[in-house]
């Protein structure tokens, strides 16, 4: 490790270089742990261009802890559509449930106490406590480990769990403890726009005689991630079921595992390979009037760890025993990204 505690280089060039080159964000203008618990949720799996649109309608729609806390949850999945990860929106939940009624609307103001939340994790606590409060906790997310790594040549896996405590403890060594937060702000942010994970902008950069890699040659060698797990791949097949009144057949998800608690049209799941049968239909749906396949070709969907090949089956019945949705109404239950293709790029809805 290059740099000890008390040796400030490193954060005040990051800091200097954040005052000039930093981005205008909302939650970078306000110390309340509300919104910047928000944000830092949203930004967790998601890109700041992509998160900031979804920041916005959904500070509109929950101004605060207790208007989130008092939401049903199909509303805050639906805001939260197109995020993906939809238990950290469950998580969101029942966390605003929790600071509302047991806390009486006030977030614990200690990095051990944020902890406790649900869904709060290190990396989530450390914004919060340095944020809001001024507690010299590192964040350490990707571009965290990209910049550290890169910089004092650190060849420690950052997915593996001793690259992380590795990393953790380098980062809070070099946190400067007066600015926590723009500290942290500040290598978070260096980490998105100056050293990027593919042609970084080294010929400008104000750390590059003080960078190991640099130096080395090794930028494009770091930081190092162990070999990815296989990808599971799978075929789901999807009915859009329809009676003679166009009423439509959507179901709920289970609460557990993918995109739980999400709609989505019937489904099942076959081998690789296998054919839909008249007998497999009428046994989900009972007599049909008419069923036929609407892509021959498989619709790929990637997920980080799955690769999914999907095919949709237009189904007609006479009834829809259960309760049905009107064509236009689909759309405002919370949906899966999958769902929201099926329904948008295969075109058959035209929404």
């Amino acid at each position: 490790m290059q740099n000890k505690t008390g040796d400030l280089w490193f954060s005040e060039a990051l800091q200097q270089w954040y005052k000039v080159c930093k981005r205008e964000l909302p939650w970078r203008e306000t110390r309340d742990p509300y919104r910047i618990w928000i944000s830092e949720i949203i930004l967790q799996q998601t890109r700041v261009e992509q998160g900031l649109p979804y920041y916005h309608r959904f500070i509109e729609a929950f101004e605060d802890v207790h208007a989130l806390a008092k939401a049903r949850e199909d509303e805050v999945l639906t805001y939260w559509q197109g995020l993906g990860y939809y238990s950290r929106a469950r998580n969101l939940h029942t966390t605003a449930k929790t600071v509302s009624s047991e806390l009486k609307g006030r977030f614990p103001d200690s990095y051990a106490a944020l902890l406790k939340l649900k869904g709060v994790g290190p990396y989530t606590a450390s914004a919060i406590a340095s944020f809001c409060y001024g507690l010299p906790h590192a964040v350490v997310d990707g571009n965290v480990f990209r910049v550290l790594s890169r910089v004092f040549e650190v060849d420690d896996a950052i997915n593996t769990s001793s690259g992380q405590r590795y990393f953790t403890t380098l980062a809070n060594s070099l946190i400067d403890p007066n600015h926590p937060d723009l500290h942290n702000q500040a290598i978070m942010e260096f980490g998105a726009l100056q050293c990027t994970p593919k042609s970084p902008d080294c010929p400008v950069c104000p750390i590059r005689e003080r960078c190991a890699a640099f130096a080395k040659g090794r930028v494009d060698q770091l930081p190092i991630k162990e070999k990815k797990v296989k990808i599971k791949k799978r075929a789901l097949h999807y009915f859009s079921v329809e009676d003679a009144q166009l009423k439509h057949l959507i179901i709920k998800r289970p609460n557990t595992g993918l995109w739980s608690g999400l709609y989505e049209f019937p489904s099942i799941e076959l081998e690789l390979g296998a054919l839909m049968s008249e007998a497999v239909v009428t046994d989900l749906f009972g007599a049909v009037k008419e069923w036929a396949v609407i892509n021959v070709d498989p619709l790929i969907h990637k997920l980080s760890h799955q690769e999914l090949y999907v095919y949709v089956y237009r189904v007609q019945l006479d009834t829809i025993h259960s309760t049905g949705v009107e064509r236009d109404a689909i759309q405002d239950y919370p949906l899966s990204a999958l769902m929201q293709k099926l329904l948008k790029r295969l075109n058959f809805y035209y929404l």
